[in-house]
């Protein structure tokens, strides 16, 4: 097959993106470090590429991240799990829509977690989080995920109560070693599921108090936006610094090498979509992915069927 020549624009697009990419390594949080969120910036202000530019910069990774895909589904070795965490609207949905636009839908698996079921409240916190891991040769991404439970359990203690733990009759009982030995609990699952073949990959989308407020108005003026607004958000806004207090323990604490935190600018969203998209990319392209070879035999087998078909 001949390739296509590429356009000089779909070149400088190209050029950026590698230049991008180098550049994120500014959002890792690296291991044994404080995640510091309230001294990163929630806006871009680098001056690499802009909003117009962001579309083409989306759109190749979205087209590099599908042809990996089918290595990855292929190669049936490797799995990939994408955890998302962020304030209320911070845009982790519109995230997951654009990012994976161009990717087959059946190698992927989206798990939003709710509320957990009578069910999942009779096992540990991370059973419901074990069912839901992506199968070799799998996306796999939770639009909030196991940290919901050093998070918003943290800032309402009073949920933990509701799990029946042993010795937990009253919030006086959940100390702070309590919530130590659950990120711990959390690495550890980490561990397993990145020795068991699967690239773990974090993001916080990081939105601005007043960025957050104004989305949240949207979403009531907007009559094609009501349906996402919630009074609970309005409220959880009062617990602000609670969440931040909360976010900032639990990434710290739980940022390694293997399964790493980025924290991600996300006041606007076209910035955080193609940071995430790149990042994502990064890492899956890290793997050298290929196409499984084929034995002489299976070859041989290849050819008998090609001459029996032209007969």
């Amino acid at each position: 097959m001949v390739q296509k020549e590429p356009t000089s624009a779909e070149a400088h697009i190209a050029t950026i993106a590698g230049s991008f990419e180098r550049e994120l390594h500014k959002l890792k949080v690296a291991e044994g470090k404080a995640a510091n969120l309230r001294k990163r910036a929630t806006a871009y202000r680098g001056k690499l590429f802009t909003k117009d530019t962001a579309s083409g910069l989306l759109d190749l990774s979205v087209e590099r991240l599908s042809a990996l895909q089918d290595k990855l589904y292929a190669h049936n070795q490797y799995g990939m799990l994408i955890c998302l965490q962020a304030m209320d609207a911070a845009g982790k949905d519109g995230a997951v829509k654009h990012i994976l636009s161009g990717l087959n839908p059946q190698g992927v698996r989206v798990t939003s977690f709710k509320q957990p079921s009578s069910e999942e409240l009779d096992h540990d916190f991370l059973w419901r989080h074990y069912r839901a891991l992506p199968a070799r040769g799998e996306i796999g991404i939770f639009n909030r995920s196991h940290y919901e439970n050093v998070l918003i359990s943290r800032v309402h203690p009073e949920i933990v109560l509701g799990e029946n733990l042993p010795s937990i009759n009253s919030i006086a009982d959940i100390t702070k070693e309590f919530w130590a030995e659950r990120l711990h609990m959390i690495r550890q699952f980490e561990n397993i599921v990145v020795g068991s073949g699967t690239l773990v990959v974090k993001f916080f989308l990081h939105v601005s108090k007043e960025e957050q407020c104004k989305r949240l108005i949207s979403r009531i003026d907007d009559p094609t936006k009501n349906w996402k607004f919630s009074v609970g958000d309005v409220q959880e806004r009062a617990y602000w610094d609670d969440y931040l207090d909360a976010y900032e323990e639990a990434i710290s604490a739980t940022s390694t090498a293997d399964s790493p935190w980025y924290v991600i600018p996300a006041d606007d969203k076209w910035y955080a979509r193609v940071a995430m998209a790149t990042i994502i990319h990064s890492h899956m392209d890290s793997l050298n992915l290929s196409y499984p070879t084929l034995s002489p035999q299976q070859k041989s087998a290849l050819r008998k069927a090609r001459k029996e078909l032209l007969r």
